[in-house]
């Protein structure tokens, strides 16, 4: 028998374009009803192709040149709308032979001539496709930039961890993910006297003979001597080593085909990768791509192109990179399960998560009852437990719409706002170096708590901070500059907390995931470059203000300078008497790719979920998509109309009937962590569980400099750390950085041993006018009912019977002294009941 619930739920320390276009839309989303059986039909159409630009798949197989490669797709239609990959199950021939050599649907010329490639299954079916070889003795110049430096990625050689990070490794250096071609050659050929180039016999050249391992070499054995790619090295250097022509084609786009996939668990696909030059010409680089994917838990690629999805359903997100260009391949494993009847659609959050749920699926866990929804949305919402009168007048309360009305009640509230305050304080760096601060990050966090308790428009809080001037009378928000005091950083917390995007890379090289380039950077930078700070008179506060004059900075690589520009756009113009910040923001409102909605929206998705819809939070990126882009769209489609209306957006979320889900799994969702088809247990912040903590032992805090009795989630900075052991193991964030991240929600040792046994938790259950005192004292109750009101402090319900019997009988049991003389403990055994109810998973967690 356990004294506490179940903790089941808590955590522990080829293309479809082959098909005609409605049909291959079904094939592409998986809309003909798969999902609610999960069974293959035996039937099934095989088909063989070459993806083509664009999506347009080729009828044919064209070969010009020795070094022409394609690879091709083979494809089962089911007549239930599935799509599965056969390319490494089918046996490849060719008619007539000779002329093709074909590995695993790559396609590589062997001699002049016409025929046809025959694709064939186990079960005799077949699929064929024609082909064409010119020109094969003709062998094309390698480009350096384009040829060879992908392979060094490919093969990790120009990697962080290699020749690409600072300083090089063991003499060799290589710009990071070869983002600079040109450095590298200068790197390859002229450094060490060009020792590691022997163009006149290539294969004893040293950067050979260690890639193959023939020589030591730390990063082991990289290429093979029969490859495609070794044979590319030996032909440049055969060659003389070129870099290239100016008037050479460069890369101007990838694509991957298919893009999209619903995948059976363990099954596996081929993506073929494209990419198109600036004369037009597109080429077949899918043995020359990189391949990463995003979460391993959920499917693994390797540098063919093959992915292979997992055992879990889940979204698969393949990112692909090729030089200084990336694209992203995305898949569904379904579970398959049966649905029942799903419950009622609260809102058009619920619309798009239950579609998703058919898509794959996903039976939903049950809706929580009351006692649960109260406890998990005033935890989410006012960053308390519920009061024992609360939980009394809720539980009551017979309203259909009670839930709503809670929801109402708790934005209402001073909590609500401090409890937000203290998210967005420590997001905003509000972090105080020495006492003469104390005046400044008291300020702001006043001023981010008026804000959010008023409602103020997000787009309006987000102006007065970044646009800030005066000092901290006038304009609180100036604080920002204070720590954030920096154009880098101020450019760089900008992108992160207000538009989900992470500059810090492009500073130095193009980043390595997305498109933005050292120029994009700069020209970001831009924004802040007429910030002026002079002090204000007193000690440790500054004025903020603009100083007139032609906004630019100067790019570090190039020496030159840029002007601002927003994320993707043009030049802006911008007069000397203007200050850039405010258009900053006007672009940041208006930008078409919705960045600084959707980055709000997804923050507060991950709040009351525990996971974004992009995951991380702040990591908004064309390789990092959403498990569910439609709901992001609407959500911020939602906010804007809204007018940025903050408490709108919780009460659409909290009121949804997918945050009313049970934590609890059933058969099916346990693994679940794409889907939101049930609730994620969460454990309580640094700040909540403190305060929970000492609202269930009626202990009192006491933060020097605050008043007795000051909340946690009410610290205005972070200053109060290093003297509370609780929040520091607990892991309140020291304000540091923007990111979210900073703060650490994960279970350590160390936080169960401070909840065991810390002394001072232990002399707050001591205390005479505590919890424990009083309820012993307390002669106008029963035991029964005390336990009661117990429960509903810590749990928002009543204690189930077995738990009663087993807290009722404890208190109950006589205890002797040495002399045999029964004696009066009832306050220590009511310290003990606090402290083991303090110490269960479901006092620790929302859930």
């Amino acid at each position: 028998m356990h004294l506490f619930p179940n903790e089941r739920s808590f955590p522990k320390t080829m293309t479809v374009d082959l098909f005609a276009s409605a049909r291959s839309f079904a094939c592409i989303f998986g809309v003909l009803g798969f999902g609610l059986i999960g069974i293959r039909p035996a039937e099934a159409e095989l088909a063989i192709t070459r993806p083509g630009w664009g999506g347009k798949p080729l009828s044919y197989v064209s070969l010009t040149g020795a070094d022409a490669r394609q690879q091709l797709l083979v494809t089962r239609l089911h007549d239930d709308g599935l799509v599965t990959d056969q390319t490494r199950q089918v046996a490849f021939t060719s008619e007539p032979a000779g002329l093709v050599r074909i590995t695993s649907g790559l396609v590589e010329p062997l001699a002049n001539g016409e025929g046809v490639i025959i694709a064939r299954i186990d079960t005799g079916q077949d699929s064929s496709i024609p082909f064409k070889v010119t020109d094969v003795s003709k062998v094309k110049s390698v480009n350096f930039a384009s040829s060879i430096v992908p392979l060094f990625t490919k093969y990790g050689c120009n990697g962080g961890g290699c020749h690409g990070k600072s300083g090089g490794q063991n003499g060799f250096k290589l710009s990071l993910l070869g983002f600079e071609p040109q450095e590298d050659y200068e790197y390859l050929l002229r450094e060490a006297r060009g020792r590691r180039i022997f163009p006149a016999a290539p294969e004893r050249s040293l950067l050979l003979l260690k890639a193959t391992g023939q020589l030591p070499h730390g990063g082991g054995s990289r290429v093979s001597p029969d490859s495609f790619d070794y044979k590319t090295f030996v032909k440049w250097m055969r060659q003389g080593m070129p870099y290239g022509k100016p008037d050479d084609p460069k890369l101007e786009a990838i694509e991957v085909h298919p893009a999209e996939r619903v995948m059976m668990p363990e099954a596996r696909q081929q993506l073929v990768v494209l990419a198109r030059m600036t004369d037009g010409s597109v080429e077949d680089i899918t043995r020359s791509a990189v391949f990463e994917v995003n979460d391993l838990e959920y499917a693994e690629a390797d540098n063919t192109g093959i992915v292979s999805a997992g055992n879990k359903s889940g979204e698969i997100a393949v990112m692909i990179r090729y030089q200084d260009k990336a694209t992203v391949f995305r898949a569904s494993v379904p579970l398959g399960a049966p649905l029942g009847n799903l419950p009622k659609e609260k809102n058009f959050v619920d619309r798009f998560v239950f579609a998703k749920w058919k898509k794959v699926g996903m039976p939903p866990s049950e809706v929580v009852n009351d006692s649960t929804y109260l406890r998990r949305v005033t935890l989410d919402i006012a960053g308390r437990l519920p009061t024992v009168a609360e939980t009394n007048s809720y539980l009551s309360d017979s309203a259909q719409d009670k839930r709503d009305l809670l929801v109402d009640r708790l934005l209402r509230g001073e909590e609500y706002a401090e409890y937000f305050a203290n998210k967005w304080s420590a997001l905003l760096r509000n972090k105080r170096a020495n006492g003469a601060q104390l005046r400044t990050t008291l300020a702001f966090y006043d001023w981010i708590k008026e804000s959010i308790y008023n409602n103020k428009p997000y787009d309006r809080f987000v102006r007065e901070i970044v646009a800030a001037s005066g000092g901290i009378d006038q304009s609180p928000a100036t604080a920002w500059f204070k720590q954030v005091n920096s154009q880098q950083e101020q450019m760089e917390d900008t992108a992160q907390l207000f538009l989900g995007t992470r500059l810090q890379c492009a500073q130095c090289h193009h980043h390595p995931f997305e498109k933005w380039s050292q120029n994009d950077y700069y020209k970001f930078m831009a924004f802040f470059s007429r910030v002026g700070k002079a002090p204000s008179g007193r000690p440790g506060e500054e004025i903020v203000f603009h100083r007139a004059g032609v906004a630019q900075v100067t790019n570090k690589k190039t020496n030159k300078p840029v002007k601002p520009a927003g994320l993707g756009s043009g030049v802006f113009k911008i007069k000397p008497v203007d200050d850039p910040r405010h258009k900053l923001v006007d672009w940041m409102r208006a930008d078409r790719n919705r960045l600084f909605s959707k980055t709000m929206v997804n923050r507060y998705w991950k709040h009351f979920f525990g996971r974004g819809l992009v995951n991380p939070e702040d990591d908004f990126r064309s390789t990092n998509p959403a498990t569910h882009p439609g709901l992001l769209d609407a959500l911020a489609t939602y906010f804007e109309k809204s007018g940025y209306d903050m408490k709108a957006l919780v009460r659409l979320i909290a009121t949804s009937v997918t945050y009313q889900l049970s934590s609890v799994p059933n058969k099916h969702n346990a693994a679940d962590r794409h889907y939101f088809s049930r609730f994620q247990p969460k454990r309580l912040s640094a700040e909540v569980l403190y305060d929970s903590l000492n609202d269930l032992i009626l202990a009192r805090s006491n933060f020097g400099g605050l008043p007795v009795g000051t909340r946690a989630v009410c610290l205005p900075d972070n200053s109060y750390n290093s003297s509370n052991y609780f929040l520091s193991v607990f892991g309140r964030p020291d304000s540091s950085s923007a990111c979210e991240c900073e703060r650490s929600q994960e279970a350590s040792l160390a936080q169960s041993l401070h909840l065991f046994n810390a002394k001072n938790i232990h002399e707050q259950l001591a205390r005479k006018d505590g919890r424990a005192a009083q309820l012993a004292g307390d002669k106008s109750l029963d035991h029964a009912a005390k336990i009661r009101s117990l429960y509903y402090r810590a749990f928002s319900r009543s204690p189930r019977s077995e738990e009663a019997e087993v807290a009722l009988a404890y208190l109950a049991t006589e205890i002797t002294d040495k002399e045999g003389k029964v004696v009066d403990k009832i306050k220590e055994r009511y310290e003990d009941i606090l402290w083991a109810l303090a110490n269960t998973k479901e006092f620790l967690f929302n859930h």
